[in-house]
């Protein structure tokens, strides 16, 4: 595949100035730090413009298999809607319902379609911005059945581990490998939030919900209550914080100053899913550390 413009992937790979037109493609049933993300967008206007929200495939302890793992995102994503008092109609769209095994042609779903329309819609100079908080189905279908489309969006995406860590491996990336490696290998414009020291340093605890949301907005308690209630969160450890790791793409898109951020080759992401490097190839953008306190002050002053 032809490499784009380094002129052009200079500018895509920049941080935007003023209102970010922006689609989230989530997981957002997968545990419970998608629907912080999900309802930190919504509520970050004219800053973050969200024209519509996919869902995303994820296979774990709470769901059957990809394709019920979608239907349980979308239908979270649905009831988010609800609770700020929000249209789903032409804003939400079913994923993929299977990895990404064919990379002549893509998983199709309804996402995708609409990411390739509204991605082809696009000025020249008011780029896309596709952020990623799950499995990246959806988006590797989109460039691999429409690679036109690379010149028109920037994906900014929070999966697999520091480029210098042992280990590529993490849920969003391991989830559809050949979907990864789309986003590293296409020459899209990408900015990478890795989990590991960047992403996991986004933590709350349940005592600071109910102080900040509990009981102050539906959404608000809404929120507070599926941390509480979240399987994986212990309330009887003394100083426990949970991750709420999908706040870091959001984090970067709102302010540049809360996500240091470095240019490097993108990375060849190998079978055994560690970090292969070669200088040559196009460049990305990775975070290297998150602020999490302006963050938090912002996401309790939106949501409270």
């Amino acid at each position: 595949m032809k490499a784009l413009d380094p002129e052009l992937l200079m500018r895509r790979l920049m941080w935007p100035e003023g209102r970010v037109r922006m689609v989230l493609d989530t997981d957002t049933y997968n545990e419970i730090d998608d629907q912080f993300a999900l309802v930190y967008a919504l509520s970050s206007s004219p800053r973050l413009e969200v024209e519509a929200v996919y869902a995303a495939p994820f296979h774990n302890d709470r769901s059957e298999g990809p394709g019920h793992g979608m239907e349980l995102s979308r239908e979270e994503i649905e009831r988010i809607f609800g609770l700020l008092n929000l249209e789903t109609s032409g804003r939400v769209f079913s994923g993929s319902t299977s990895w990404l095994r064919d990379t002549e042609g893509g998983v199709a779903s309804a996402a995708c379609d609409d990411l390739i329309a509204r991605a082809r819609a696009s000025a020249e100079d008011d780029p896309l911005y596709v952020v990623g908080i799950g499995a990246p189905t959806n988006i590797a279908s989109a460039l691999v059945a429409a690679p036109d489309i690379r010149e028109k969006v920037v994906v900014v995406w929070l999966g697999g581990h520091p480029l210098y860590w042992p280990t590529a491996q993490e849920f969003n990336l391991r989830q559809d490998l050949e979907a990864s490696r789309v986003l590293f290998d296409s020459g899209v414009p990408l900015v990478l939030l890795p989990c590991m020291h960047v992403a996991e340093l986004a933590r709350a605890s349940s005592a600071e919900l109910e102080r900040y949301l509990d009981g102050r907005s539906e959404i608000g308690t809404y929120l507070s209550k599926i941390f509480r209630e979240y399987e994986h969160y212990p309330q009887t450890e003394a100083g426990r914080s949970k991750q709420i790791w999908d706040l870091a793409p959001l984090a970067w898109l709102l302010d540049a100053s809360w996500v240091d951020t470095v240019l490097e080759a993108s990375p060849i992401l190998t079978e055994r899913m560690t970090w292969s490097r070669d200088a040559s190839r196009h460049l990305i953008r990775v975070a290297r550390h998150l602020d999490r306190d302006p963050l938090f002050a912002d996401l309790f002053a939106k949501l409270g």
